[in-house]
């Protein structure tokens, strides 16, 4: 019988397993030939129970596997799993045993791809807000007619080329300079940001554009990078931003002073039309002309008024008075349009003087010099609180040291108590040949009492 037990109750030899020998074998198997891996999948069929643990599938578009991430290893993740979520995770190759499914146990997991890259655009966007880097008022405008205008991109990249095409047919007489950078790869956004750097000290052109082609997130990452948002935010000169296509959108375009969809835009945004400015320089010019010719016929017209007039009184002294008259009025009119020139231009001095006291330079200085009093008052307060705090405190203490009962002691009194440690305050409580012990402002004498009196 015994021999029976151990062929698996068979007599015929053949080795009979228990399920749930089978399933502990595989499992064994399975963990000790499979070292941690790295899986990529979607999650899928999530499920938190209470007690924290998290159970769900991972898939691809061809398989599937169940996981087990427990509490302890769940409570260190930087962001909450959600079904759909593209995950990559470390896990180990087990079985569950009380269902016989093959299964991960998950050690670790983070966002993969473009969630990932997502959250972080969002937290850097959140923090650099916070900052101000994104605000409003510190957006500068673009210049109506740039003397030069200066790139950062890919000079091989198709950008560069949308932007020198639409600015031939726009505006051909405006200067481009190419700052040379790589658009995408590791190094990326340092190199991008050196150059903004590089344009702001040389102040060599009166606006900048960073700008590339279009791209996945992934390839658009070098302009999501805080060290090119601080560049631009720093760069003295207006930035306008044009980096993919319409739909894309990053951290630089947040942090430069105009945003384009494209690079095409961008130039059409930063250039003027040539061809409207010259409609407008003619309809200028004939303008002028108009006037000139009009001012000069109303000049030849009064020549001859005058010049009749002098033939109508023709004594000489009449014509030297004539004569006079002229020059004087030729002089009044050279007067009169010099002084015209002198208030054409005090007029063009105010008005710059006006566009330089509304420039967002002086009000950002204001209220830094403002912000700087605000601090100084702030400490001035602090202080002046601190100081009658101290004095509201040194007189408390001094009210508490003129009825401590150790000053009471100091001016010669006793305290004098029995063993048990209490107090004595009538002689009548105490008996011959009890000890007693009096408290001095310094020390203790221990008494034995010989006799006792009662003071009237």
């Amino acid at each position: 019988m015994h021999d029976l037990l151990d062929t698996g109750g068979r007599s015929d030899g053949r080795e009979i397993y228990t399920v749930s020998r089978l399933t502990q074998e595989v499992r064994l198997l399975l963990e000790g030939s499979f070292p941690l891996l790295w899986v990529e999948g979607e999650l899928s069929n999530l499920a938190r129970p209470g007690s924290g643990h998290l159970y769900f599938s991972l898939k691809d578009g061809d398989s599937q596997v169940r996981c087990a991430m427990f509490r302890n290893k769940a409570l260190n993740l930087r962001f909450r799993p959600k079904d759909g979520d593209q995950v990559l995770v470390r896990a180990r190759v087990g079985l569950y045993p009380a269902r016989g499914e093959f299964q991960l146990v998950i050690e670790h997991m983070e966002e993969a791809g473009d969630g990932r890259l997502r959250r972080a655009f969002e937290e850097l966007k959140q923090r650099l807000q916070k900052e101000g880097l994104f605000d409003p008022a510190r957006k500068r405008p673009l210049p109506p007619l740039p003397r030069r205008l200066g790139v950062v991109t890919s000079p091989t990249g198709a950008a560069i080329r949308d932007v020198l095409t639409v600015l031939a047919r726009r505006f051909p007489a405006l200067p481009v300079l190419i700052y040379p950078v790589p658009v995408q790869g590791a190094g990326a956004a340092e190199k991008i940001a050196a150059a903004i750097r590089q344009a702001g000290e040389r102040a060599e052109v009166d606006v900048l554009l960073v700008t590339r082609g279009g791209g996945s997130l992934e390839d658009l990452w070098a302009f999501n990078e805080e060290v090119v948002a601080r560049a631009i935010h720093a760069c003295p000169i207006p930035v306008v931003s044009a980096i993919g296509h319409e739909i894309d959108f990053t951290i630089a375009d947040l942090a430069a002073d105009q945003r384009a969809p494209t690079p095409s835009a961008a130039a059409e945004m930063i250039s003027p039309d040539a061809a409207a400015w010259a409609s407008q320089l003619a309809r200028q010019a004939g303008r002028l002309e108009q006037l000139l010719r009009l001012h000069l016929n109303r000049l030849g017209e009064r020549v001859g008024w005058l010049r009749r007039h002098l033939e109508q009184h023709h004594p000489q002294r009449r014509l030297q008075d004539a004569s006079q008259r002229l020059d004087g009025l030729q002089l009044r009119l050279e007067q009169a349009a010099r002084r015209r020139l002198r208030e054409l231009a005090l007029r063009q001095q105010q008005a710059h003087e006006r566009l330089h006291r509304r420039s967002p330079l002086l009000q950002i200085s204001a209220l830094r010099t403002r912000n700087e009093q605000l601090q100084q008052r702030l400490v001035t307060a602090v202080r002046r609180q601190l100081r009658a705090g101290e004095r509201t405190l040194a007189f408390t203490a001094h009210r508490l040291d003129t009825v401590s009962p150790l000053a009471t002691l100091a001016r010669g009194y006793a305290v004098v108590r029995r063993d048990d440690g209490s107090v004595l305050r009538r002689a009548a409580d105490a008996s011959p040949g009890e000890r007693v012990v009096t408290r001095l402002a310094e020390g203790e004498l221990y008494c034995l009492i010989e006799s006792t009196s009662e003071t009237s």
